[in-house]
Protein backbone atom coordinates (compact mmCIF):
# COMPACT_ATOMS: atom_id res chain seq x y z
CA UNK A 1 0.00 0.00 0.00
CA UNK A 2 0.96 3.66 -0.70
CA UNK A 3 0.58 5.37 2.58
CA UNK A 4 0.62 9.29 3.71
CA UNK A 5 1.38 9.89 7.25
CA UNK A 6 0.47 13.61 8.36
CA UNK A 7 2.80 14.15 11.32
CA UNK A 8 2.28 16.34 14.54
CA UNK A 9 3.87 19.96 12.96
CA UNK A 10 4.94 21.47 16.69
CA UNK A 11 8.06 19.85 16.11
CA UNK A 12 10.25 18.40 13.51
CA UNK A 13 10.23 14.25 13.30
CA UNK A 14 14.00 13.65 14.12
CA UNK A 15 16.16 12.88 17.31
CA UNK A 16 16.09 14.06 20.13
CA UNK A 17 12.25 13.39 19.42
CA UNK A 18 9.65 15.96 20.68
CA UNK A 19 7.35 13.62 22.42
CA UNK A 20 6.44 10.35 22.67
CA UNK A 21 3.68 11.07 19.50
CA UNK A 22 6.78 12.29 17.22
CA UNK A 23 8.98 9.36 18.11
CA UNK A 24 5.79 6.87 17.17
CA UNK A 25 5.56 8.17 13.65
CA UNK A 26 9.20 7.75 13.02
CA UNK A 27 8.81 4.22 14.26
CA UNK A 28 5.54 3.51 12.49
CA UNK A 29 6.68 4.48 9.07
CA UNK A 30 10.36 2.70 9.32
CA UNK A 31 8.27 -0.11 10.31
CA UNK A 32 5.53 0.16 7.77
CA UNK A 33 8.44 0.77 5.00
CA UNK A 34 10.08 -2.04 6.44
CA UNK A 35 7.15 -4.65 5.26
CA UNK A 36 7.26 -3.33 2.00
CA UNK A 37 4.89 -0.15 1.98
CA UNK A 38 5.51 2.82 0.60
CA UNK A 39 5.80 5.67 3.02
CA UNK A 40 5.19 9.51 2.75
CA UNK A 41 5.51 11.45 6.23
CA UNK A 42 4.42 15.12 5.63
CA UNK A 43 6.53 16.80 8.46
CA UNK A 44 7.85 20.03 9.60
CA UNK A 45 11.04 20.98 8.73
CA UNK A 46 14.00 19.59 9.09
CA UNK A 47 12.24 16.39 10.09
CA UNK A 48 14.73 13.35 8.99
CA UNK A 49 13.38 9.70 9.31
CA UNK A 50 16.06 7.02 8.05
CA UNK A 51 14.57 4.73 5.53
CA UNK A 52 11.46 7.15 4.72
CA UNK A 53 10.27 9.65 2.49
CA UNK A 54 10.03 12.51 4.53
CA UNK A 55 7.94 15.27 2.71
CA UNK A 56 8.96 18.52 4.21
CA UNK A 57 5.98 20.46 4.79
CA UNK A 58 7.60 24.21 4.65
CA UNK A 59 6.23 24.43 8.27
CA UNK A 60 8.41 26.06 10.56
CA UNK A 61 7.48 24.43 14.10
CA UNK A 62 8.45 27.34 15.86
CA UNK A 63 5.35 29.24 14.16
CA UNK A 64 3.02 26.35 15.65
CA UNK A 65 4.07 27.31 19.14
CA UNK A 66 0.49 29.03 20.14
CA UNK A 67 -0.37 25.75 19.43
CA UNK A 68 1.65 22.88 21.90
CA UNK A 69 -0.82 21.12 24.43
CA UNK A 70 -1.37 22.85 27.33
CA UNK A 71 -3.16 21.26 30.25
CA UNK A 72 -4.75 24.20 31.20
CA UNK A 73 -6.26 24.96 27.77
CA UNK A 74 -5.24 26.32 24.70
CA UNK A 75 -3.25 29.69 24.07
CA UNK A 76 -4.54 32.09 21.73
CA UNK A 77 -3.74 32.02 18.08
CA UNK A 78 -3.54 28.60 17.51
CA UNK A 79 -6.27 27.72 15.60
CA UNK A 80 -5.64 29.72 12.78
CA UNK A 81 -1.56 29.23 12.50
CA UNK A 82 -3.03 25.30 12.51
CA UNK A 83 -5.47 26.14 10.29
CA UNK A 84 -2.91 27.73 7.47
CA UNK A 85 -0.61 24.94 7.89
CA UNK A 86 -2.72 21.84 7.51
CA UNK A 87 -4.34 23.95 4.37
CA UNK A 88 -0.87 23.67 2.72
CA UNK A 89 0.12 20.07 3.97
CA UNK A 90 -3.41 18.64 2.73
CA UNK A 91 -2.55 20.54 -0.44
CA UNK A 92 0.60 18.51 -0.72
CA UNK A 93 -0.75 14.88 -0.14
CA UNK A 94 -3.60 15.88 -2.92
CA UNK A 95 -0.37 16.30 -5.30
CA UNK A 96 -0.21 12.15 -4.91
CA UNK A 97 -2.83 9.06 -5.27
CA UNK A 98 -2.59 7.22 -1.64
CA UNK A 99 -4.27 3.93 -0.55
CA UNK A 100 -4.82 5.44 2.95
CA UNK A 101 -4.14 9.09 4.41
CA UNK A 102 -3.18 8.59 8.20
CA UNK A 103 -3.07 12.03 10.35
CA UNK A 104 -1.65 11.68 13.80
CA UNK A 105 -1.75 15.48 14.10
CA UNK A 106 -3.34 17.21 17.29
CA UNK A 107 -5.47 19.96 15.91
CA UNK A 108 -8.99 20.33 14.95
CA UNK A 109 -8.16 22.00 11.56
CA UNK A 110 -6.07 18.55 10.90
CA UNK A 111 -9.50 16.81 11.22
CA UNK A 112 -11.29 19.74 9.62
CA UNK A 113 -9.57 19.74 6.17
CA UNK A 114 -9.14 16.34 5.68
CA UNK A 115 -12.40 15.89 5.40
CA UNK A 116 -11.56 16.92 1.48
CA UNK A 117 -9.51 13.84 0.60
CA UNK A 118 -10.60 10.87 -1.73
CA UNK A 119 -8.26 8.12 0.05
CA UNK A 120 -9.35 6.88 3.02
CA UNK A 121 -8.08 8.56 6.60
CA UNK A 122 -7.51 7.72 10.09
CA UNK A 123 -7.19 9.98 12.51
CA UNK A 124 -5.39 8.57 15.47
CA UNK A 125 -6.29 10.54 19.07
CA UNK A 126 -2.88 11.24 20.89
CA UNK A 127 -4.42 13.49 23.82
CA UNK A 128 -7.59 13.40 26.29
CA UNK A 129 -10.89 13.79 24.81
CA UNK A 130 -10.55 17.51 24.11
CA UNK A 131 -14.07 20.28 22.94
CA UNK A 132 -12.96 21.17 19.49
CA UNK A 133 -11.34 17.78 18.43
CA UNK A 134 -14.67 16.43 19.33
CA UNK A 135 -16.57 18.82 17.11
CA UNK A 136 -14.15 18.75 14.57
CA UNK A 137 -14.63 14.77 14.34
CA UNK A 138 -18.38 14.99 14.24
CA UNK A 139 -18.55 17.59 10.92
CA UNK A 140 -16.06 15.31 9.71
CA UNK A 141 -18.58 12.34 10.24
CA UNK A 142 -21.52 13.77 9.10
CA UNK A 143 -19.54 15.08 6.20
CA UNK A 144 -18.54 11.16 5.49
CA UNK A 145 -22.53 10.31 5.50
CA UNK A 146 -22.28 12.02 1.85
CA UNK A 147 -19.45 9.64 1.12
CA UNK A 148 -16.76 8.28 3.60
CA UNK A 149 -16.26 9.10 6.77
CA UNK A 150 -12.99 8.89 8.50
CA UNK A 151 -11.73 5.99 11.28
CA UNK A 152 -11.23 6.89 14.40
CA UNK A 153 -8.23 5.64 16.38
CA UNK A 154 -7.51 5.78 19.94
CA UNK A 155 -4.02 4.68 21.43
CA UNK A 156 -5.30 3.00 24.62
CA UNK A 157 -8.12 0.94 26.02
CA UNK A 158 -8.45 3.82 28.56
CA UNK A 159 -8.27 6.24 26.06
CA UNK A 160 -10.46 4.81 23.39
CA UNK A 161 -13.26 4.63 26.51
CA UNK A 162 -13.54 8.70 27.33
CA UNK A 163 -13.21 9.55 23.88
CA UNK A 164 -16.53 6.87 23.06
CA UNK A 165 -18.17 9.06 25.30
CA UNK A 166 -18.31 11.36 22.67
CA UNK A 167 -17.03 9.87 18.91
CA UNK A 168 -17.37 6.76 17.37
CA UNK A 169 -13.58 4.81 18.28
CA UNK A 170 -12.87 2.51 15.43
CA UNK A 171 -10.03 0.73 16.59
CA UNK A 172 -7.07 0.92 19.27
CA UNK A 173 -3.60 1.20 17.41
CA UNK A 174 -1.36 1.33 20.28
CA UNK A 175 1.58 3.14 19.91
CA UNK A 176 4.19 0.09 21.09
CA UNK A 177 7.88 0.30 21.06
CA UNK A 178 10.60 -1.41 19.20
CA UNK A 179 11.71 -3.98 21.71
CA UNK A 180 14.40 -5.08 19.47
CA UNK A 181 16.35 -2.63 19.22
CA UNK A 182 16.15 -0.99 22.65
CA UNK A 183 18.90 -3.03 25.13
CA UNK A 184 18.33 -4.32 28.41
CA UNK A 185 20.12 -5.32 31.67
CA UNK A 186 19.42 -7.86 34.11
CA UNK A 187 21.20 -5.45 36.45
CA UNK A 188 20.30 -2.62 38.08
CA UNK A 189 21.79 0.52 38.74
CA UNK A 190 21.39 2.64 41.83
CA UNK A 191 19.20 5.49 41.08
CA UNK A 192 15.87 6.36 39.35
CA UNK A 193 15.27 7.93 35.92
CA UNK A 194 12.19 10.22 34.63
CA UNK A 195 11.96 11.20 30.99
CA UNK A 196 9.18 13.39 29.76
CA UNK A 197 8.55 16.54 28.70
CA UNK A 198 8.43 19.13 31.82
CA UNK A 199 5.29 20.00 32.38
CA UNK A 200 2.57 19.62 35.19
CA UNK A 201 0.98 16.68 33.60
CA UNK A 202 3.92 14.69 33.56
CA UNK A 203 4.58 15.00 36.92
CA UNK A 204 8.73 15.40 36.92
CA UNK A 205 8.46 17.21 39.77
CA UNK A 206 6.89 14.57 41.59
CA UNK A 207 8.90 12.14 40.23
CA UNK A 208 12.35 14.30 42.11
CA UNK A 209 10.34 14.38 45.17
CA UNK A 210 9.36 10.42 45.15
CA UNK A 211 13.27 9.51 44.76
CA UNK A 212 14.37 11.85 47.62
CA UNK A 213 11.51 10.49 49.76
CA UNK A 214 13.05 7.00 48.89
CA UNK A 215 16.73 7.85 49.18
CA UNK A 216 17.75 7.52 45.82
CA UNK A 217 19.31 9.51 43.04
CA UNK A 218 17.41 10.72 40.24
CA UNK A 219 17.78 11.79 35.87
CA UNK A 220 15.54 13.53 35.06
CA UNK A 221 15.34 14.00 31.23
CA UNK A 222 12.99 16.72 29.46
CA UNK A 223 12.80 19.62 27.78
CA UNK A 224 11.33 22.69 29.34
CA UNK A 225 8.10 22.51 27.41
CA UNK A 226 6.29 24.62 29.93
CA UNK A 227 8.44 27.54 31.14
CA UNK A 228 6.83 28.51 34.23
CA UNK A 229 6.70 24.97 35.23
CA UNK A 230 10.33 24.27 34.74
CA UNK A 231 10.97 27.22 35.94
CA UNK A 232 8.78 27.65 39.70
CA UNK A 233 8.95 23.47 40.27
CA UNK A 234 11.89 22.28 38.60
CA UNK A 235 14.41 25.41 39.08
CA UNK A 236 14.20 24.95 42.81
CA UNK A 237 14.56 20.88 43.23
CA UNK A 238 17.76 20.71 40.43
CA UNK A 239 19.58 21.97 43.93
CA UNK A 240 18.62 19.28 45.90
CA UNK A 241 21.62 16.80 46.87
CA UNK A 242 21.19 13.55 44.17
CA UNK A 243 19.12 15.36 41.69
CA UNK A 244 20.29 15.77 37.93
CA UNK A 245 18.38 17.75 35.04
CA UNK A 246 19.02 16.61 31.77
CA UNK A 247 17.57 18.40 28.21
CA UNK A 248 16.05 15.35 25.64
CA UNK A 249 18.47 13.17 24.63
CA UNK A 250 17.94 10.90 21.39
CA UNK A 251 16.03 7.70 22.17
CA UNK A 252 19.54 5.43 21.85
CA UNK A 253 21.02 7.50 25.14
CA UNK A 254 17.51 7.49 26.93
CA UNK A 255 17.21 3.79 26.40
CA UNK A 256 21.01 3.23 27.89
CA UNK A 257 20.23 5.03 31.15
CA UNK A 258 16.68 3.46 31.51
CA UNK A 259 18.87 0.24 31.15
CA UNK A 260 21.06 1.55 34.06
CA UNK A 261 18.44 2.69 36.15
CA UNK A 262 17.06 0.62 39.17
CA UNK A 263 13.66 2.13 38.43
CA UNK A 264 11.78 4.59 36.28
CA UNK A 265 9.12 6.98 37.85
CA UNK A 266 5.87 7.63 35.54
CA UNK A 267 4.35 9.96 38.36
CA UNK A 268 1.72 11.55 35.39
CA UNK A 269 -0.97 14.52 36.92
CA UNK A 270 -3.23 13.51 34.09
CA UNK A 271 -4.65 10.45 32.76
CA UNK A 272 -2.11 9.37 30.09
CA UNK A 273 -3.43 8.35 27.36
CA UNK A 274 -0.62 5.20 26.89
CA UNK A 275 2.64 5.60 28.65
CA UNK A 276 5.28 5.32 25.74
CA UNK A 277 8.12 5.81 28.87
CA UNK A 278 6.78 3.33 31.07
CA UNK A 279 6.81 0.56 28.10
CA UNK A 280 10.50 1.34 27.10
CA UNK A 281 11.34 1.46 30.66
CA UNK A 282 10.09 -2.62 30.84
CA UNK A 283 11.81 -2.98 27.66
CA UNK A 284 15.29 -2.31 29.25
CA UNK A 285 14.14 -4.63 32.22
CA UNK A 286 13.54 -1.83 34.29
CA UNK A 287 10.79 -1.76 36.91
CA UNK A 288 8.10 1.39 36.32
CA UNK A 289 6.65 3.27 39.64
CA UNK A 290 3.92 5.43 38.39
CA UNK A 291 0.31 6.92 39.72
CA UNK A 292 -2.73 4.35 38.27
CA UNK A 293 -3.70 6.91 36.01
CA UNK A 294 -5.19 6.50 32.42
CA UNK A 295 -3.61 3.85 30.13
CA UNK A 296 -0.65 3.38 32.31
CA UNK A 297 -2.80 0.47 34.01
CA UNK A 298 -2.48 -1.41 31.16
CA UNK A 299 1.40 -0.71 30.30
CA UNK A 300 2.71 -2.01 34.03
CA UNK A 301 2.06 -5.37 35.09
CA UNK A 302 0.91 -4.37 38.22
CA UNK A 303 3.65 -6.55 40.56
CA UNK A 304 5.13 -8.26 38.52
CA UNK A 305 6.39 -5.20 36.03
CA UNK A 306 6.52 -2.70 38.56
CA UNK A 307 3.64 -0.69 40.84
CA UNK A 308 1.20 1.32 40.19
CA UNK A 309 0.02 3.63 43.11
CA UNK A 310 -3.09 5.75 43.82
CA UNK A 311 -3.11 8.98 42.31
CA UNK A 312 -0.53 11.80 43.73
CA UNK A 313 0.62 9.54 46.59
CA UNK A 314 4.48 10.65 46.77
CA UNK A 315 4.97 8.48 49.92
CA UNK A 316 2.94 5.36 48.60
CA UNK A 317 5.58 5.53 45.34
CA UNK A 318 8.51 5.97 47.38
CA UNK A 319 7.49 3.10 49.08
CA UNK A 320 6.62 1.22 45.92
CA UNK A 321 10.60 2.29 45.11
CA UNK A 322 12.02 1.02 47.71
CA UNK A 323 10.36 -2.74 46.51
CA UNK A 324 11.05 -2.43 42.87
CA UNK A 325 14.70 -4.22 43.51
CA UNK A 326 12.56 -7.17 44.45
CA UNK A 327 11.16 -7.37 40.76
CA UNK A 328 12.60 -9.62 38.05
CA UNK A 329 13.77 -7.39 35.25
CA UNK A 330 14.06 -10.52 32.92
CA UNK A 331 10.11 -10.14 33.57
CA UNK A 332 9.64 -6.70 32.67
CA UNK A 333 12.09 -7.02 29.48
CA UNK A 334 9.13 -10.57 28.73
CA UNK A 335 6.41 -8.85 29.25
CA UNK A 336 7.22 -5.80 26.81
CA UNK A 337 8.68 -8.35 24.26
CA UNK A 338 5.51 -10.30 24.80
CA UNK A 339 3.00 -7.47 24.92
CA UNK A 340 4.49 -3.77 24.07
CA UNK A 341 6.13 -4.98 20.97
CA UNK A 342 6.37 -2.65 17.84
CA UNK A 343 4.99 -4.99 15.63
CA UNK A 344 1.91 -6.06 17.00
CA UNK A 345 1.05 -2.41 16.43
CA UNK A 346 2.10 -2.86 12.66
CA UNK A 347 0.18 -5.72 12.60
CA UNK A 348 -2.64 -3.38 14.02
CA UNK A 349 -2.58 -0.84 11.83
CA UNK A 350 -1.87 -3.09 8.60
CA UNK A 351 -5.23 -4.58 9.09
CA UNK A 352 -7.22 -1.50 9.55
CA UNK A 353 -5.75 0.13 6.65
CA UNK A 354 -6.33 -3.29 4.50
CA UNK A 355 -10.15 -2.92 5.54
CA UNK A 356 -10.03 1.06 4.61
CA UNK A 357 -8.38 0.51 1.83
CA UNK A 358 -10.54 -2.52 0.74
CA UNK A 359 -13.86 -1.52 1.23
CA UNK A 360 -14.46 1.99 2.49
CA UNK A 361 -13.48 3.79 5.71
CA UNK A 362 -16.57 3.59 8.26
CA UNK A 363 -15.65 -0.42 9.15
CA UNK A 364 -14.56 -1.07 12.16
CA UNK A 365 -11.15 -2.85 13.26
CA UNK A 366 -11.17 -4.54 16.36
CA UNK A 367 -8.43 -3.21 18.75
Amino acid sequence: MKVAIVAPLVSAIREPQGGGSQAFVSDLARGLAGRGHEVHVFAATGSRIPGVTVIDTGVDPGSLAATLYRAQGPAPGGTAAAAGAFAGVYARVRESRYDVVHNHAFDAPAIALASGLTAPVVHTLHLPPDAAIVAALRDAHRAGRRGRRPAVAAVSAFQADAWSRAVTIDAILPPYVPTRAIPWSADAGPGAVFAGRLSPEKGAAEAIDIARAAGIAIDVYGDAYDEQYAREQIGPRREAPGVAVHGGVARAALWAAMARAAVVLCPARWDEPFGMAAAEAQACGTPVVAFRRGGLGEMIADGVTGFLVAPDDVRGAAEAVRRAADVSRPACRAHAVDHLDLERSLDAHEQLYGLLAGHGAGTAAPG
